[in-house]
């Protein structure tokens, strides 16, 4: 017999383990409006300083991701998803699945918007004239086989669990839990319906989690939540404590993407996106990891993950022409030059703070239902390591939000950047390591 919720309550408050049938009483009774809030926020405090075990952090998660729609990809056969926790100038998406797609991966992908200091890719795409996300069931399964990828929002009946449950923790001081963290994660992944899960797990000043250590965790978390829910899972921790490339903002995003598929981009960018397709191209089975990589090279060098991406736009109802000429994306109606007040060498960039800076220049929003710029945003002509001179430009700042005070803006820029005299040039390492849930 099922415990009461009372009974389930002080039972983890004790750290004692909860059963699989306590988890999913708890899940289905909330979404159904049978549990009130104050009790499922007394349980959530009790896991915060409880934790959960890996079983009874996939058993949340599974309960979780069986609250609404479970999407059958069945007739794609073998399919391989990637998700990021989020970053400022974060389009490795829109790199890496045209790759891994190029070289014979099925990448269906369902992504969301941005909120607060994070992009969406769903919100970069939308920048494309006349591209749409909203797509049914029968046009996404088509798509992706004809392209090897399609990128959708999220269905409104996904994970009904976890919008009630993040709404609850958001409030209730309840965020920072590693399990609670990977079952809100992985239940949107195993809802996605992708038999393979690579994770970008960023780490930093522009990411939720700040240190190394603390990524690793997580990571680690939801690899083995993966595993016992029967998918294979691998996870990539990657450094957030600069934006990936130069670029952040939906529409220069997009533009830096392409950019980067035609093998003119940032070298970090096109180095962190081959390594992601690889990995995905790993998880997928198509070989060995210096095969994949190798194959992940060869689809960016010839032009095969271009066409991919241009094939995708077509056929989700944009305009192709913006792969050969971007100005057909939206421009802002004023930009700003910000030039350094400092000499030196770039040692520190505040990526939260740059992310902040673009929110408030209209790229991003504070709510869910706030509009935003597509053409606003901020393009990085220095990031970290590099020298910089009295004077010189370091950023472009863009934006067509009426009254915006663009030399305001452009001092919160410089606040982000600690600049050195006596700093050395370095070379930055985006991959600190690769953690595998299967056997490659």
């Amino acid at each position: 017999m099922t415990s009461s919720v009372y009974e389930i309550i002080i039972k983890k408050k004790r750290g004692f383990e909860l059963a699989r049938e306590e988890i999913e009483y708890i899940v289905n009774g909330y979404v159904s409006g049978e549990i009130p809030d104050y009790q499922m926020s007394a349980l959530l405090m009790a896991i915060c300083f409880n934790s959960l075990s890996a079983e009874e952090t996939a058993c949340l998660t599974l309960a979780m991701a069986h609250s609404g729609d479970m999407l059958d990809l069945s007739p794609l056969g073998f399919c391989v998803d990637k998700h990021s926790t989020g970053g400022v100038g974060d389009k490795i998406t829109l790199i890496a699945a045209p790759i891994a797609a190029a070289c014979g991966a099925r990448v269906p992908k369902m992504s969301g918007r941005g909120l607060g200091h994070t992009g969406g890719t769903i919100d970069k795409l939308e920048s494309i004239p006349e591209f749409s996300t909203e797509l049914s069931y029968d046009d996404f399964i088509r798509i992706v086989n004809e392209t090897g990828f399609a990128i959708a929002g999220q269905t409104a009946n996904l994970v009904p669990a976890d919008k009630k449950i993040y709404a609850l923790r958001d409030c209730t001081g309840t965020v920072d839990s590693i399990p609670l963290i990977c079952s809100s994660i992985m239940s949107k992944k195993l809802a996605s319906g992708a038999n393979g899960i690579v994770l970008d797990v960023k780490f930093g000043s522009g990411a939720f989690m700040k240190t190394p250590e603390e990524a690793e965790k997580l990571a680690k978390a939801m690899v083995e939540v993966g595993k016992l829910a029967g998918r294979r899972v691998s996870a990539i921790l990657t450094d957030m404590n600069a934006p990936h490339g130069r670029a952040i903002g939906n529409s220069l995003e997009v533009i830096e993407a392409i950019q980067t598929l035609k093998g003119s981009g940032p070298a970090d960018l096109e180095e962190l996106s081959i390594a992601v397709a690889a990995e995905m191209l790993c998880v997928a089975g198509r070989g060995s990891e210096k095969k994949c990589f190798k194959l992940a090279e060869k689809a960016l060098k010839s032009g095969m993950a271009l066409d991919t991406f241009r094939r995708m736009i077509e056929l989700q109802g944009g305009n192709p022409r913006v792969i050969d000429d971007t100005s057909l994306l939206p421009c802002a109606a004023y930009e700003e030059e910000v030039l350094s007040d400092k000499g030196g060498v770039i040692d520190e960039m505040d990526c939260e703070k740059l992310g902040l800076l673009s929110l408030e220049l209209g790229a991003g929003r504070k709510t869910k239902d706030d509009p935003i710029d597509h053409a606003a945003g901020i393009l990085m002509l220095k990031t970290l390591g590099d020298s910089v001179a009295v004077g010189e430009p370091v950023a472009v700042l863009y934006s067509s939000r009426p009254g915006i005070d663009m030399r305001a803006a452009a001092d919160k820029l410089r606040a982000a950047l600690t600049i050195i005299s006596n700093g050395k040039n370095k070379n930055v390492n985006n991959i600190l390591k690769i953690i595998k849930g299967i056997d490659i």
